[in-house]
């Protein structure tokens, strides 16, 4: 018989020591060198050993009825995963503590068990009364649905060999324990083996596990990299706790795209899909000076969002640069193309630049729009709601085109935008006498129709 060995490898990137350190050598991470104790050499396995649904066959036997995608009952939660929930998938959502995973979850096994199939929610973080009350208030009350309180991964595989559901949801894999592995819920060691079992589970029986996962102080999936490998979809769910809009976007996609994005509201039933969200990102009322509409792209979906800015006279030395929702660096970088290659004089005086429905705008699409709107506030002339502004500004003063500007423009079409700016304006200066000239036609109309 072969002999033991106990080597030390590192829980996040599999890395091996022959002796316990403190910090894994491959990738730095504090704290995960584990003991792991084999039995050097492969098994030997024969072919009689393997069973025919289990046996390796050709990919053009393979029938339709296995790739189908199945929907969800929430439309913009099946655009992110690619049209619905494949059979056998392993899905995993992460977001930040609030920002309504359990409720998004808990819509979801409502509209399915609303079609006929069983669901199992299983929450090791709430005991069952509580769900129950979530549901009565949101309205997910099914016969078809089946709720558990259950932190042991054993009882939690006996509850879905009696119930046979068709959706498992495990919320969350961080609170989850296996008596195959030490240590307490949540070390790397139980996630991996909860997170294992989860997945040939998903394989074994072709059953869709949706699977909560909690976040550190950085936004990161917490646990180890190796969860984020084995499930087949990876999404983030998203949101400022102050405002009631909500992303759902897929990091990682085995089935469909990667660079969709789902929009939510949180409302006090629950959670509602906004199917097109163009009017939460726009004011409403008579156009003024300082604003401006951009279409910035969440994804591949085309979102209207209107920029603000308010520029007044400063009352010290060093004048105040305030931004919400834009880059500062990015406005700065701005501000000092408008005052050199435009002449807008704004070096004294403090600017203050944000954007409407708390989105935050992290692309150079927005650059045009912004200057625009610091132009509109200086020289008080407000940009009609006709004109929207498309294009990255350079330093040398020109106007650059960006990704999806054909989708965006037209977008802008679709929505009553009759004047676009975009990257086929000469220069930033071209851009800001077109756009006053806009606001000057628009107000002469004004009073045409006031005499």
């Amino acid at each position: 018989m072969a002999k033991i060995v106990s080597p030390f490898i590192c829980s996040e990137c599999g890395w091996k020591a022959a002796k316990w350190i403190g910090r894994c050598g491959e990738c730095q991470q504090w704290g995960t060198i584990v003991e792991v104790g084999h039995e050097p050499g492969a098994p030997r396995v024969s072919a009689a050993n393997v069973s025919r649904e289990r046996s390796a066959r050709p990919i053009t036997t393979v029938t339709e009825n296995e790739l189908t995608h199945w929907p969800s009952g929430i439309g913009e939660l099946d655009r992110v995963l690619g049209g619905g929930i494949v059979p056998g998938a392993a899905i995993l959502l992460s977001g930040e503590p609030g920002v309504g995973k359990s409720t998004l979850l808990l819509e979801v096994a409502a509209r399915v068990a609303r079609s006929g199939a069983r669901v199992l929610y299983v929450s090791a973080e709430e005991s069952v009364g509580q769900v129950t009350l979530r549901a009565k208030r949101t309205n997910a009350l099914e016969e078809s649905l089946y709720i558990a309180s259950e932190t042991d991964l054993s009882v939690l595989l006996g509850q879905v060999e009696a119930i046979n559901p068709q959706l498992l949801i495990v919320d969350s894999v961080q609170t989850i324990s296996s008596e195959a592995s030490d240590g307490l819920a949540g070390q790397p060691a139980q996630v991996r083996e909860v997170a294992q079992t989860l997945v040939r589970l998903a394989k074994a029986r072709n059953l869709p596990v949706l699977i909560v996962g909690h976040v550190t102080k950085d936004g990161s999936i917490a646990g180890p990299r190796l969860l984020e490998h084995l499930v087949d979809v990876v999404c983030h769910f998203e949101g400022d706790r102050q405002t009631a809009l909500r992303f759902v976007r897929a990091l990682k996609n085995r089935f469909g795209p990667t660079d969709e994005v789902g929009c939510f509201e949180m409302t006090g039933d629950g959670i509602a899909e906004v199917p097109d969200p163009s009017a939460l990102f726009i004011s409403k009322g008579e156009p003024v000076s300082g604003t401006c509409v951009t279409i910035a792209m969440e994804g591949r979906r085309p979102l209207p969002v209107e920029v603000q800015a308010l520029v007044s006279a400063s009352s010290t030395p060093n004048p105040r640069r305030v931004t919400n929702g834009v880059d500062g660096a990015r406005v700065a970088m701005i501000l000092a193309v408008l005052e050199r290659r435009a002449g807008f004089k704004v070096s004294d005086k403090d600017v203050y630049v944000s954007t409407v429905g708390g989105v935050r705008l992290s692309e150079p699409g927005a650059d045009l729009a912004i200057a625009i709107a610091v132009a509109s506030s200086l020289k008080n002339f407000a940009v009609p709601h006709t004109l929207a502004a498309i294009g990255e500004i350079s330093l040398a003063g020109e106007v650059r085109p960006v990704v999806g500007a054909r989708q965006r423009a037209a977008e802008a079409g679709r929505l009553g935008y009759s004047r676009v700016l975009d990257h086929e304006t000469a220069g930033i200066k071209v851009a800001l006498i077109e756009a006053e000239s806009a606001a000057g036609s628009a107000r002469d109309r004004e009073l045409d129709r006031a005499f």
